[in-house]
């Protein structure tokens, strides 16, 4: 019922890997712009396409923007060895090459932004400083533009592009840079995408990149997941919480920025307060250590667990499939851990909390979506079935957290601009793709969401069809199906026979 985001890139961009991860349980493909080119993730992007149509696996697709990153441009391509308690100076002077002793940064304001005894950290994707391919500073002193800084560890950095993390210092750069939009406004347009993945300090970000989107024809459909990594981002939660449409968890950052024994903490408020609104909360960095190992750590297995039981709806991989070893193996295993988490999690609690919160009066839909769970549990029907136009009414059901699977019957709708007509639809079907326990199937657009008669066999037949032959549904089960009738919505409970 969790969903698995895997993002894909080095490792994991031919038809065949990514057809087993999402055989593996795959639902969402992320495409990270924080290093490659738009020609090389459209390659990944085909690849996609072909292992969808032969593995008959829906998926939707996340673009995660670069955002205010502060970086280090290493053009020797050699690998930079800094030795511990020696001095290194980070200018903005872009000319300069990178050495043990110099490291130039892509940002003119850092003087200005620290000051004596802040933290600075650089590395590459994984980085805590306390292993050997990142690096611990300590500035030490600001002379002009260039910050001197204290070596804390021996580290060797290599590749060609390092990644600079400031603690808690704000960083006076645009949410989206010019790169961001031209990649959205060029690849993003494109390739329709469902999710944007955006850093977020403040509400104001989300609303510019909604104003931005909504300029880009079909993109106005895209859905913003605001990725909070930093002390400003968890400052404004509740107001970024309101606007956005998901939320990220990147416990990466985040566990730079908090105290070690803080970010267990926000994490279960920050995934509550998602949970009872209703919005899906993703959880990045669980299991590091498969980048390079068949098996995950006791304590990130245990990590997995807490997260599905914390009430997350997915778990994003980055590096663990970007660029590890064995990202079919860690999907896998992940969906695993998830599955076993579920089997214990207390949704007669979790319900009630939900109830509670929602408060009375309700609203219709809500009122809907809950009496949808209740019936389902009591009745212990194996599948739930939602006619939906917007996808609003399936996410609402799933907001309850039933024990069982919702089928989210989306029903195209015909729309014009006076030039053309076209179908909406898609977009919705594959965003509950992130969803825990939805699963989206495209219905016929000749049947409308909304059944004048009662009853809409034919696309009921077709989703008990789905329900039998991904072996959810079996005969004498029974079958809860949510749907409009007229002006009404009715929640029916179905027993079938062979």
């Amino acid at each position: 019922m969790t969903k698995i985001v895997g993002t894909l890139g080095l490792k994991s961009r031919s038809v065949d890997t990514i057809s087993r991860c999402l055989d593996a349980g795959m639902s969402v493909a992320r495409f990270d712009f924080s290093w490659g080119d738009p020609e090389y993730h459209q390659e990944t992007l085909e690849n996609l396409r072909v292992a969808i149509k032969s593995t008959k696996k829906l998926c939707a697709v996340m673009l995660d923007t670069v955002g205010p990153e502060l970086q280090i441009e290493n053009k020797t391509d050699h690998p930079i060895t800094l030795e511990a308690d020696t001095l290194v100076v980070l200018t903005p002077d872009q000319t300069k090459e990178a050495g043990s002793n110099l490291l130039p940064v892509n940002f003119n304001g850092l003087s200005k932004a620290v000051k004596k005894g802040d933290t600075i950290f650089i590395g590459k994707y994984l980085f805590t400083g306390s292993e050997t391919a990142s690096l611990w500073l300590e500035v030490s002193e600001v002379k002009g533009e260039d910050v001197t800084c204290l070596v804390k560890n021996t580290a060797t950095l290599s590749g060609s592009l390092f990644t600079v993390h400031v603690s808690q210092i704000h960083i006076d750069l645009p949410t989206l840079a010019d790169k961001d939009k031209e990649v959205i406004s060029t690849w993003g347009v494109r390739n329709n995408i469902d999710f944007l993945s955006l850093y977020t300090r403040h509400v104001e970000d989300i609303r510019h990149a909604r104003e931005f989107l909504s300029k880009l024809g079909d993109l106005k459909q895209t859905h913003i997941y605001a990725k909070i990594e930093n002390i400003e981002g968890l400052k404004h939660f509740d107001e970024i919480l309101r606007e956005a449409d998901g939320i990220i968890l990147a416990r990466g950052n985040l566990g730079i920025e908090l105290p070690p024994e803080k970010v267990f903490l926000f994490q279960k408020a920050a995934i509550y307060k998602c949970n009872m609104v209703g919005k899906p909360v993703v959880v990045t960095r669980v299991v590091d250590s498969m980048t390079d190992n068949l098996r995950p750590t006791r304590a990130e297995a245990t990590d997995v667990a807490n997260a599905v039981l914390d009430g997350s709806d997915a778990i994003l991989l980055g590096a663990e499939t970007l660029r590890g070893q064995y990202p079919v193996e860690t999907i896998s295993i992940v969906g695993k851990i998830c599955a076993e988490a579920e089997k214990v999690h207390n949704q007669d609690l979790y319900f009630k909390k939900a109830v509670k919160y929602v408060g009375e009066p309700m609203s219709h839909l809500e009122s809907i979506a809950s009496s949808a769970v209740r019936a389902a549990i009591k009745v212990k029907a194996s599948v739930i079935i939602c006619f939906t136009s917007s996808g609003r009414a399936a996410r609402l059901i799933a907001k309850y957290r039933p024990i069982m699977p919702v089928i989210s019957v989306v029903i195209p709708q015909l729309k014009t601009n006076q030039l053309r007509w076209t179908f909406t639809g898609a977009f919705e079907a594959r965003q509950s793709l992130i969803v825990r326990g939805l699963f989206p199937m495209l219905a016929d657009p000749r049947h409308p969401a909304e059944s004048k008669s009662g009853t809409n066999e034919s696309i009921l037949k077709v989703a008990l069809d789905h329900g039998k032959a991904f072996g959810i549904i079996k005969p004498h089960d029974r079958v809860v199906v949510c749907q409009k009738v007229a002006d009404s919505s009715v929640v029916k409970i179905l027993e079938l026979e062979d």
